[in-house]
């Protein structure tokens, strides 16, 4: 204790020497700290209009295949998938769509879903017999939750159509899903499909060529989620290599996005390490003068009874204090510039993301190195003060 109160007064007669500490690493850490800020800001935000669009996730095969239950079954379990549905062929995915009591009728693109669905609200779940209608659809035929609609196909070759009725559990936002989509359970899309390939449906009034029970679950393809960012490109390469299909997905974009963090990264690793050296440089010379200009007041506690080891204390506790002040003045800096910077050049980032932004482990991490710098910097000045011989500066001095 009482080397902690001596250095702490000793900073405080020599308030300049602590001004010219504070004011070094205020002048190195508010500007990496608003660089990195600013980095954070701008990355996460384009990060977040990125996944704001389901679309970026998604994985899908392309063209028409004949896939079985046993060759997708494996891909669920998979833990970078998020969700995972098969599809129907590409000719059997649209159908007419109108509320019952409408007079408006449009051609809708079937998208099967199901529960955990990223296309899908958080949280939302269609019930039996519903379905998600996109944005565009909804306004088209005025449709809003609850409204009945029958889904009906196209053949017009047949004696009759087939007709699905449902109810719009849920409008999509218009970010979702473009165009005019309807998004309903597999079981409604093979249903679809069975009745194109002239199977009988005895429930809808359909008689075909073949009966239902005959028929051989197939699937022409899937369309899986990645679980984030950076797992889309090593999923879309694993499914390739596991069913030996072509895929289709928006990975060059994700990968121009990572690889830009990345290397924004490396450029502020880079500056960190340089500023570190030259922070540690300066706090190693100053701290080191300072033991030198004290070498007989620090003889003098050393003839009371102060052993060598605890000496050596000083100097260490003085930097972590300069260090503390000099964290806790550099992050108000960086606070006041960060809302500056928002508030001139922030209002166009996406969902009014604030332009700089550290989170609280890397402020935490920030003050650790800034903790440890300030001590290894110190080093040379406690080694000085423990190779102090308290009769040789006292003579030295008289």
């Amino acid at each position: 204790m009482l080397i902690l109160s001596l250095a702490w007064r000793a900073l405080l007669r020599d308030r300049f020497f602590l001004f010219c500490n504070v004011a070094v690493m205020v002048g190195i850490l508010v500007p990496l700290l608003v660089l990195l800020g600013v980095k954070n800001g701008v990355y996460q935000a384009l990060v977040g209009e990125m996944l704001a669009d389901p679309a970026n996730l998604q994985i899908d095969t392309a063209g028409n295949a004949t896939l079985t239950e046993d060759e997708i079954a494996p891909l669920r379990g998979w833990p970078e998938i998020a969700f995972l549905t098969p599809k129907v062929r590409g000719q059997f995915d649209y159908m007419n769509v109108r509320a019952v009591d409408g007079r408006r009728m449009s051609t809708a693109l079937m998208i099967p879903t199901g529960e955990g669905d990223p296309t899908l609200p958080k949280g939302a779940a269609l019930a039996e017999g519903e379905v998600a209608v996109s944005a565009q659809l909804a306004a088209q035929l005025d449709l809003t939750p609850g409204t009945e609609v029958q889904l009906i196909s196209q053949a017009e070759d047949r004696p009759k159509q087939l007709v699905l009725p449902a109810r719009v559990g849920l409008v999509l936002p218009a970010n979702a899903t473009a165009g005019r989509a309807v998004l309903a359970p597999f079981a409604t899309l093979d249903l679809i499909e069975a009745f194109y390939d002239s199977y009988s449906l005895p429930d809808y009034g359909i008689e075909g060529a073949k009966p239902l029970s005959e028929r051989a679950p197939t699937y022409a393809g899937l369309r899986a989620y990645a679980r984030s960012l950076e797992d889309l490109a090593g999923l879309q390469t694993r499914i390739e290599k596991q069913l030996g299909l072509a895929t289709s997905a928006r990975t060059r974009d994700v990968e121009s996005l990572l690889g830009l963090g990345r290397k924004l990264n490396l450029a502020l690793l880079g500056t960190a390490v340089l500023a570190a050296i030259g922070l540690g440089a300066a706090l190693v010379l100053g701290f080191w003068s300072d033991v030198l200009r004290k070498r007989t007041v620090l003889a003098g506690i050393a003839l009371i009874g102060v052993p060598s080891h605890r000496l050596a204390l000083f100097p260490m506790v003085q930097a972590l204090i300069t260090a503390v002040l000099g964290l806790a003045l550099s992050f108000l800096l960086y606070l006041l510039a960060g809302r500056g910077a928002t508030w001139l050049f922030g209002q166009g980032l996406p969902g009014e993301a604030p332009l700089a932004h550290i989170g609280t482990g890397q402020g935490i991490a920030i003050a650790a190195a800034v903790l440890l710098l300030a001590l290894l910097a110190s080093g040379a000045a406690a080694w000085s003060a423990l190779r102090l011989d308290p009769a040789s500066v006292l003579r030295e001095g008289t």
